[in-house]
């Protein structure tokens, strides 16, 4: 009888045993609600949930870009949006950039849609320029957010700094925004898709005006990731010109930690579907499955690298 119960639970334990070994996680590392990163996540956690049956998964608020490489890296998560210039410093290990140290372990899935930085001033500021934002307050971003580092290496690039504003806020995209309509700040910086919500917003409730950057000033940041990009007309409600502006390539990275299988299957699953993902965001139309696997910051992950030999994109 001893035996027998013994024999039993041995069995019970193997068996569960095999089913956490099974079991399968993907939990997508996203941003701030007000943001692209986040309605992405969402709809990309959902296609996850049907391209791989018994996945537990789901989307995850964060605070984008640098956060979700250190989540990455210490493995809570399994697939995250980032800025490829913060991808590039987390696999170098820039210190000023929020990263003691390389992030060795991380893998890259896909180059995805371009940000573009989106400086939004009142139209009653009198900001036309980036000279006239000196002694204006100027929200530039969450602390070491990639939004943030995109505001430093800009504002460098024009030759100017912090110091040159009556006053800086750390802010995500939502708050900026608020503080915007009750006339506390007079511009802020939000790097992201075009179309972005918070904008959209800000522009039914205030007039504002986008303040551009221009080609000089972005040969000026020396920064490969960092490239000239236009936001067309009529983006948002009164924005009636094309503004130019620096283009950022957004990127999917996961871990090594990741099975080749999986990542596999988490690669492939993005472009068997991405209509779902245009649905839950304009800034999807411009992800492409060839220029998917083009110059990643960090080393492609094997399971991705597989599904691009498998469609002939690398050799």
């Amino acid at each position: 009888m001893k035996k027998a119960r013994t024999l039993l639970l041995a069995a019970a334990t193997l068996a569960l045993a095999a089913t956490a070994h099974a079991e399968v996680f993907v939990t997508v590392l996203t941003g701030g609600t007000s943001g692209v990163y986040y309605p992405l996540g969402v709809a990309l956690s959902q296609v996850y949930g049907k391209a791989m049956p018994g996945a537990k998964t789901s989307a995850q608020v964060t605070k984008a870009s640098a956060e979700n490489l250190n989540l990455l890296q210490a493995g809570r998560g399994e697939i995250a949006f980032t800025l490829g210039d913060a991808l590039g410093d987390a696999w170098k290990g820039d210190a000023e950039a929020g990263f003691k140290a390389p992030l060795t372990k991380l893998r890259t899935i896909a180059g995805i849609y371009p940000n573009y930085i989106q400086i939004v001033a009142a139209a009653d500021s009198g900001i036309r320029t980036l000279a006239d934002l000196k002694g204006k307050r100027v929200a530039v971003g969450a602390p070491k957010s990639g939004t943030e580092l995109n505001a430093r290496a800009i504002f460098k690039g024009a030759g100017m700094s912090y110091k040159d504003f009556a006053k800086v806020e750390y802010l995500p995209f939502g708050e900026s925004v608020e503080l915007m309509k009750n006339r506390q700040l007079d511009a802020t910086l939000i790097s992201a898709g075009l179309g972005v919500a918070a904008i959209r917003d800000l522009a039914t409730a205030v007039k504002i005006v986008l303040v551009p950057v221009p080609a000089d000033v972005v040969a000026k940041i020396g920064e490969p990731a960092y490239q000239p990009g236009t936001v067309p007309a009529n983006t948002y409600n009164g924005q009636t010109d094309a503004t130019a502006t620096v283009a950022i390539q957004n990127f999917l990275v996961s871990h090594e930690g990741v099975s080749a299988d999986n990542a596999y299957k988490m690669t492939k699953a993005i472009f068997d579907n991405l209509s779902d993902l245009q649905a839950a965001h304009g800034a999807a139309k411009a992800i492409t499955k060839e220029n998917a696997a083009k110059s990643p910051p960090a080393p492609l992950h094997p399971g991705a690298e597989k599904y691009y030999k498998e469609v002939g994109l690398i050799k």
